[in-house]
């Protein structure tokens, strides 16, 4: 029933922030022959730091165990690089650079709740990660008890709307071709890790 009144807003509605645009289309390597391979292998290891995330296809029976991870992202400053592994171990070239870059102790790798991504790529691949920082629980604040989101660090470091599609989220990573809105949302977990990653230590510089 409309009284004429117009109804004050929860006081819990904070003002929309504006989107997070995230990596373009153009920044974005499938890696899939060994050219592509050895381009991401010298993009990677000229980095000191990298951004770094899986996604796995999901899982909905009862005691039904992954096959993951589907989907290995790394992010430099300007390019995502995207290794889709299916039931089958990847090819030789692509699993050389996964393995060197993951265990490498030079580069540090950096992402938002990373403890199954390293657990699920020992387990499928013998690739054991070092050198990692979880920004999950690193960049959280004293007084939170809950580790720290990719969508909730976006807000709070950058003032912008981090887009976390539930849909997107949950689709089949395994497929040998995925779709753009796959791609691109892969590709902004890994990416937007290391510009959190870069701001949050510049921050610290000051």
């Amino acid at each position: 029933m409309d009284s004429g009144a117009a109804s004050p807003l929860p006081a819990t509605l904070a003002p929309a922030l504006p989107p997070y645009e995230g990596i373009a289309m153009a920044d974005v390597r499938l890696v899939r022959s060994e050219t592509d391979a050895a381009a991401a292998l010298a993009a990677l290891h000229a980095m000191d730091v990298i951004g770094f995330d899986t996604e796995s296809k999901p899982t909905f029976l009862k005691g039904e165990v992954s096959t993951g991870p589907h989907l290995v992202q790394l992010a430099t400053d300007s390019t995502a690089w995207l290794f889709q592994i299916g039931a089958q171990p990847p090819a030789e070239a692509i699993l050389h650079v996964l393995r060197s870059v993951l265990e490498s102790p030079a580069i540090l790798k950096v992402g938002f709740g990373l403890a199954d991504d390293i657990k699920r790529l020992r387990a499928k691949l013998g690739i054991n990660t070092a050198h990692v920082v979880d920004l999950a629980t690193a960049m959280k604040q004293k007084n939170e008890r809950n580790s720290l989101g990719a969508k909730t660090a976006v807000a709070r470091f950058f003032g912008q709307t981090l887009q976390k599609s539930k849909k997107i989220t949950t689709t089949n990573w395994a497929m040998a071709r995925l779709s753009d809105k796959q791609i691109l949302y892969a590709a902004d977990d890994a990416h937007v890790a290391l510009k959190l990653y870069r701001h949050w230590q510049a921050l610290k510089q000051h």
